[in-house]
């Protein structure tokens, strides 16, 4: 049964594929959840909607340019504070009103509103990968000293999680991360440098964004991900796996040290690590499909191919390089894939804008905060000239 008194959730990037499906399951559970605030980068029309289904304290529109839109349409909803800017997006995610921040943000500009609201003592549902990636030592350890809760959202991360519930006495070996392979699974470099924007964005499995949709065809998703999952569960490199599962049923394993394997499997629905996230420890009853074996009668299994999806060994590297090599790299594909999707550069040197940002830029072992702001600027400038260069 619902507890008396809702979960109150602020959900930074309500609009995106992982913001929509929250509300999803928001919606589906009745008073087991109030929403505090809500954000989006650009699309006003849909945060409009939202705010005035759902009834936020506040809002916050990214784009500024978009804030007296957002403001007009909300002007008979005074309950609802409107707010603009990357500076609100980090004062609403610290805001005492809240016990739990949704971070479904794409990219870097998650990570100062995830430090925000972890130093307010709020537990975080992590969708924001590049978070951790950025900047994973600062984050574990702002979560340690302020006692809050990281709870993975992406199905991977998640997976893993629910696969340690009850081991917290038994060492990991490894984990395991599973990949999809994407749409160009098997295909050779030649073949991948003539792949348009429109074949890229065609995943097999996954529903998301434009973004995460390239990523995990060039594989650097999986990159990502495995730079998460060295700081959520404080592995050490030599310890995570990545094996290729074109069903995407397994969504990862954990091996524990006496050789046993656990595994998670669902059907690839984001909802269900969101809901679990939201929910933990509680598991809540839904109405979502259920996995059938029979109609998965085969599961298949084969190695990454990391000499030609060249993002996945850059990531591997950035991640053994350490200090601020993971936040060049992210910063780098952020650049490349804006540039793929806008036709600007092929399929292929998205990895070469990456690679030569990593040489460019300047490497900083232990980096502070400030330290991974001014590599971001830095990166985005260099792989900027890098693409100019290119035009």
């Amino acid at each position: 049964m619902p507890s008396e008194t809702p979960k109150r959730v602020t959900l930074l990037g309500s609009t995106g594929s992982i913001g929509t499906q929250a509300l999803d399951v928001i919606r589906a559970q009745p008073g087991r959840f109030s929403l505090t605030a809500l954000s989006a980068q650009s699309n006003a029309d849909l945060l409009v909607a939202q705010a005035r289904e759902f009834r936020p304290a506040a809002v916050v529109i990214g784009d500024e340019s978009k804030y007296q839109q957002v403001r007009a349409a909300l002007a008979g909803q005074p309950e609802t504070e409107v707010l603009s800017g990357p500076a609100a997006l980090t004062e609403v995610a610290g805001r005492p009103d809240a016990d739990v921040v949704l971070t479904a943000m794409m990219g870097y500009a998650g990570l100062l509103p995830t430090v925000a609201a972890i130093r307010a003592g709020k537990d975080i549902a992590l969708a924001n990968k590049e978070t951790l990636v950025v900047a994973g030592q600062l984050i574990t350890e702002l979560v340690r000293e302020h006692g809050v809760r990281l709870l993975p959202v992406d199905s991977e991360h998640s997976a893993i999680f629910q696969c340690l519930v009850g081991e917290e006495q038994n060492p990991i070996e490894k984990i395991i991360l599973t990949a999809s392979g994407g749409p160009f699974r098997g295909r050779s470099r030649a073949q991948l440098a003539q792949v348009t924007r429109a074949q890229a964005l065609k995943h097999p499995n996954w529903d998301m964004g434009a973004k995460i949709t390239i990523d995990s065809a060039s594989l650097m998703n999986k990159g990502l991900e495995v730079m998460e999952a060295k700081w959520l569960f404080g592995l050490r490199n030599d310890q995570i796996d990545v094996i290729v599962h074109p069903q995407s049923i397994i969504h990862s394993l954990v091996q524990f040290e006496d050789g046993s394997l656990k595994a998670q499997l669902g059907l690839p629905d984001m909802k269900l690590p969101i809901q679990y996230a939201l929910g933990y420890p509680q598991r809540l009853a839904n109405d979502f499909p259920r996995f059938n074996f029979l109609d998965y009668p085969q599961f298949t299994f084969e190695p990454a191919d990391t000499d030609t999806f060249r993002n996945l060994a850059l990531a591997f590297e950035a991640m053994r390089r350490g200090g601020n090599a993971p936040c060049i790299l992210n910063a780098a594909n952020e650049m490349a894939v804006a540039a793929f999707l806008r036709d600007e550069i092929g399929f292929l040197e998205m990895s070469d804008v990456v690679e030569t940002s990593l040489a460019r830029v300047s490497y900083l072992a232990t980096p502070s905060l400030n330290d991974y702001v001014l590599t971001d600027e830095e990166t985005r400038r260099v792989a900027a000239d890098l693409l100019g260069a290119r035009a």
